[in-house]
């Protein structure tokens, strides 16, 4: 099937936070994929998410990328 890409619908990444993917690491590994893929600075995106909590690295992971994922509790 041939559709316009006009037409093609919005694809998000799904984060599963209770199971292996809300793994800290796992969230890290995530951002720094998006990062080169969307010509963000990783390594300043990296300290800000690590300079806190499991939270303020949610935080920062939905600040910057909360346009192409979506997170579950």
């Amino acid at each position: 099937m041939i559709v316009n890409k006009n037409k093609k619908k919005e694809r998000r990444i799904e984060i599963d936070l209770t199971g292996p993917q809300g793994n800290a690491f796992a969230i890290l590994g995530c951002a720094r994929d998006l990062a080169k893929t969307t010509g963000k600075n990783f390594d300043d995106i990296r300290k800000r998410m690590t300079s806190g909590d499991y939270e303020n690295l949610l935080k920062v992971f939905e600040k910057e990328f909360g346009n192409y994922l979506i997170m579950y509790r």
